[in-house]
């Protein structure tokens, strides 16, 4: 359950990157509510998981899945470029988790 908790909050932490670039630097209103909101939630179903999961590993998983989602994020809606480099640097993220998760 804990892992679980961990995933949904990485993915929540992937839409609060999200909402914080709609935005606009904290001046439009609904998606800066948004990015409050996801970011309170992620944090605390982080924290929750954290009570019974190691710190290292937990929150690298939690980063791994935002930082993944927020990159996929910008080549899906903001058109940012997807090159072999950039693909590259992302499955090195998965293989880090992957490692970390198998040393917890």
């Amino acid at each position: 359950m804990a892992w679980f908790l961990v995933i949904v909050a990485g993915l929540l932490e992937a839409i609060w990157a999200t909402t914080m670039k709609y935005s606009n630097g904290f001046t439009l209103f609904w998606p800066s509510v948004a990015t409050v909101l996801t970011m309170l939630v992620s944090f605390v179903m982080l924290s929750v998981a954290m009570k019974t999961l190691p710190l290292g590993p937990s929150y690298m998983v939690w980063v791994g899945i935002g930082a993944l989602g927020a990159f996929i994020a910008g080549i899906v809606l903001h058109g940012e470029a997807l090159s072999l480099t950039r693909v590259a640097a992302a499955a090195l993220i998965v293989a880090g988790m992957g490692l970390m998760k198998l040393s917890a």
